[in-house]
């Protein structure tokens, strides 16, 4: 059984158990995940009547996602996972958008896009086959008129399900793989950066 965490595109959790998911509970907004995350987790769990005790792993949503929202689940879960000795699991949160979608009988190619703000955008390419969902390319970062594969059918996401998130987690485990990414996904630098040394004033 497992938590899985997710504030790339608004904020999202849920308890996953196997196959099934016991509780999820999510939000589009994308200007408090810092407020909300805390109660949501809380909620989840009451949800689907687990014990922190009961859950063998958490999932960490990656991104990619902008670099405020995005830090927030992800330091909550791993805060989580500290706080109850269970070890954090990356993973890419358009992985989770292109499993619905295949879930849903969706075939053949897709591209999986999200908002990066700034007027861009972050997009990932998935081939949906009978036997699963699996990441051609991405995730990059583009301006919209600059997006690749104009013939893919374009999946615009404004929410990534945790639900969904640790079900990917859940069959990739099972069949051996290993995350393919460990470090957030950005795609972009932060708006505050160190400054660098004082320039040296001569007389």
């Amino acid at each position: 059984m497992l938590l899985a965490i997710d504030t790339s595109a608004g904020s999202s959790v849920a308890v996953v158990d196997g196959d099934l998911v016991l509780a999820e509970n999510s939000t589009e907004d994308t200007m408090r995940h810092a407020e909300v995350i805390g109660d949501m987790i809380r909620q989840t769990l009451d949800d689907a009547r687990v014990e922190p005790r009961q859950l063998d792993l958490v999932v960490a949503g990656m991104g990619p996602g902008p670099f405020t929202g995005l830090r927030v689940g992800i330091a909550a879960a791993r805060a989580f996972a500290l706080g109850i000795g269970r070890p954090v699991v990356p993973a890419v949160s358009h992985d989770a958008v292109a499993f619905d979608e295949w879930s849903a009988g969706v075939r053949g190619a897709v591209l999986v896009v999200t908002d990066a703000r700034r007027r861009e955008v972050y997009w990932s390419s998935y081939d949906l086959t009978d036997a699963g969902a699996v990441r051609s390319d991405g995730p990059a970062l583009c301006r919209p008129d600059e997006l690749p594969y104009p013939d893919f059918e374009r999946i615009d996401a404004t929410q990534i399900g945790a639900g969904a998130l640790g079900r990917v987690v859940r069959l990739q485990r099972e069949r051996g793989e290993q995350p393919e990414f460990t470090e957030p996904l950005y795609l972009r630098s932060p708006d505050v950066t160190m400054p660098g040394a004082r320039k040296r004033v001569t007389r």
